[in-house]
């Protein structure tokens, strides 16, 4: 049986800081809205019915974890997925979920009270 190594602490905690990054709702709300590709803030803030500083503040935290890129044009800022692995990530767990939201249904759908015709 092959023995494991331990994972240094620096890298457990970049893994842990990437997640913690996926753990906001409304980073996901706005990943889920440059699935289609770039958008600028001001589509955004319209698209998520937030404050465009709000939105900033969920973009900068993205930009640093290298799950968006920003590009400057003029006095737009646009935004678009930079590892587009990340919506790899998010099908994963909506799958996950889904399992086990339908096998809690069949739980319910097989639970019947007596006397119930």
């Amino acid at each position: 049986m092959k023995s494991v190594k331990p994972v240094p602490q620096e890298v457990v905690q970049q893994v842990a800081e990437y997640f913690s990054v996926l753990g906001e709702p409304m980073r996901l709300k706005i990943l889920n809205l440059l699935r289609d590709g770039e958008k600028c803030v001001q589509d955004l803030v319209e698209a998520t019915d937030t404050s465009q500083a709000n939105v900033s503040k969920h973009l900068k935290v993205m930009v640093q974890a290298g799950i968006l890129s920003r590009r400057s044009e003029g006095t737009l800022a646009y935004y678009s997925v930079e590892d587009d692995l990340i919506f790899d990530l998010c099908n994963l767990v909506c799958d996950r979920l889904a399992s086990r939201i339908e096998q809690q249904a069949s739980y319910f759908r097989a639970f019947t009270f007596a006397g119930k015709r």
